[in-house]
């Protein structure tokens, strides 16, 4: 979705001034106005109306009254000064803005021809290049289509390694030249989630696209998905190890939608899961391994609404469940094996209604707390396969 400028760079899009001269014309106007009705109140004030003999003012007083109106013509006149250097400062302001926009837009395009390059190295250079104008990027929109650029190389056609010709060696070193750039994408985009918010080059807040992407690999450690959309429905986790470990969901939407795990290792190990939503409905874990282990879900929503487990390992050990809710409603296990060994649950909704248990092993054994909802319907048998907690 597109982002919503600060009021301050939405201001910036024109000028909407009024013509210099009317605003003259109006504070020459006010000026004479107040000068007149402050030698008027001056003149109520002494009850000199008529001059009068048994009224009269003298020169003195007649004078401080002339000075005092004199004053606020000055003062008029200060107003007027500061008004056209306003104005004069929002020109050269819109001009700047303009220069600085007029030569972003040269940047951003030779970056993305060099992205398009044959060389791995000039590609490398155009990322490196992408992520700098992001940086100093003069609006938050320009900012944003940097970003996006970026997660788009992202979702190019991509062969992973499994797939390549076997006994191909200009195909494989293409493949690991192409790699090198796509991981380096990945890298940038986690070192800026990792700078503060009050950092001018955080990317906290933006979106970030990687619908239908193939990962074999990549390095999202201990970055902060706070705010913006990161979207990952779609993506496929095929080899290498994708690296979520010690990343912070506060107050984002992160969707995993519809996403499939089938190789290599996806690692949420140490994760955080404060605020906001992170969807894993549809999910497919067919193969390899993805880690929650000693994760801690504490706030917001957490879903794996009609995801399938039919191959993976998947591991919630010593996974901390205090405060967030967490659905596993509709959930299919039919094959691999989850762990919930030593889980604790205690102040978290965690929910298993309609799960089907047929031919996966779900393994409660040590955990703490009360059992989740809907797990074992009242009456029921246990399921082949599920280890409950001796306490359940």
């Amino acid at each position: 979705m597109s982002p919503r400028l600060p009021p301050r760079q939405a201001e910036r899009r024109g000028l909407r001034l009024w013509p210099v001269g009317t605003v003259l014309v109006l504070a020459f106007a006010t000026a004479a106005l107040a000068a007149s009705a402050v030698f008027y109140a001056g003149w109520n004030l002494l009850d000199a109306h008529g001059l009068k003999p048994e009224r009269r003012i003298d020169s003195k007083t007649l004078f401080d009254l002339v000075k005092l109106a004199f004053g606020v013509v000055a003062g008029a006149g200060a107003l007027v000064a500061l008004v056209v250097a306003y104005r004069r400062q929002r020109v050269d302001e819109d001009g700047a803005l303009r220069d600085a926009t007029r030569l972003h837009t040269e940047r951003f395009t030779t970056a993305v021809s060099q992205l398009g390059d044959d060389s791995a190295a000039v590609r490398l250079g155009g990322v490196h290049a992408l992520a700098g104008l992001a940086d100093d990027a003069p609006t938050r929109a320009l900012r944003q289509t940097c970003i996006d650029v970026l997660c788009a190389y992202l979702r190019l056609p991509y062969t992973a390694e499994a797939d390549l010709p076997p006994s191909n060696a200009e195909a494989r070193h293409a493949y690991l030249a192409l790699r090198e750039v796509r991981h380096t994408v990945i890298r940038l985009i986690r070192d800026h989630l990792r700078l503060a918010i009050e950092d001018h080059h955080s990317w906290r807040g933006h979106d970030l696209d990687f619908t239908g992407v193939t990962f074999d690999g990549g390095d999202f450690s201990d970055a902060v998905f706070s705010g913006g959309t990161a979207d990952f429905s779609g993506a496929t986790f095929s080899g290498g190890t994708v690296d979520f470990r010690r990343v912070r969901f506060s107050g984002s939407l992160v969707d995993f939608g519809k996403a499939t795990f089938t190789s290599g290792l996806v690692d949420f190990g140490s994760a955080t899961f404060a605020d906001g939503m992170v969807a894993f409905e549809s999910a497919t874990f067919s193969g390899g391994t993805v880690d929650f282990r000693v994760a801690r879900f504490s706030g917001g929503a957490v879903g794996f609404n009609n995801a399938t487990f039919s191959g993976s390992m998947v591991h919630f050990n010593a996974a901390r469940f205090s405060g967030s809710v967490v659905a596993f409603d509709e959930t299919t296990f039919s094959g691999g094996t989850v762990n919930f060994r030593v889980a604790r649950f205690s102040g978290s909704t965690v929910n298993f209604d309609n799960a089907t248990f047929s031919g996966s092993t779900v393994d409660f054994s040590g955990a703490q707390g009360a059992a989740p909802h809907g797990l074992v319907p009242v009456g029921a048998p246990v399921p082949s396969g599920l280890i409950l907690t001796t306490a359940w």
